[in-house]
């Protein structure tokens, strides 16, 4: 469905709405953030999954697992993370099927949290 924001036409609120955001939904996201932001930050946000290699369906489930990530800037938070995890030596559909299943590792801290915990798992 992430084709659908290929189309100029298209707008966010209508790919959202194809997941299934309820009306209610958009409104608080167009309150909270500014119909800007949701226009110019959410739609390059989901077309550069799709540049990271997220397919139409994981791009979908992402959405609807953890909506909070569109609001994550992408080449300061994940695209740094899919690096790191891609040097660990995670094959590129291996980490868009964990980043699919499990959205929220992308809002956790690289140096912080994810960097730390590897290496602490690593000297065991």
């Amino acid at each position: 469905r992430s084709s659908l924001l290929d189309d100029e036409r298209t707008t966010v609120e209508t790919y959202l709405s194809s997941l299934g955001f309820s009306q209610g939904e958009l409104r608080t996201l167009k309150s909270r953030y500014g119909r800007g932001f949701v226009e110019k930050h959410i739609k390059p946000f989901l077309l550069g999954l799709s540049e990271l290699g997220f397919g139409d369906a994981q791009v979908d489930k992402i959405m609807t697992k953890f909506p909070e990530l569109m609001t994550c800037s992408l080449e300061d938070n994940l695209t740094p993370k899919v690096q790191w995890l891609k040097e660990l030596g995670i094959d590129d559909s291996q980490v868009a099927k964990m980043i699919t299943k499990f959205p929220p590792l992308m809002g956790v801290c690289l140096e912080g949290n994810l960097k730390p915990r590897v290496q602490w798992l690593k000297e065991l």
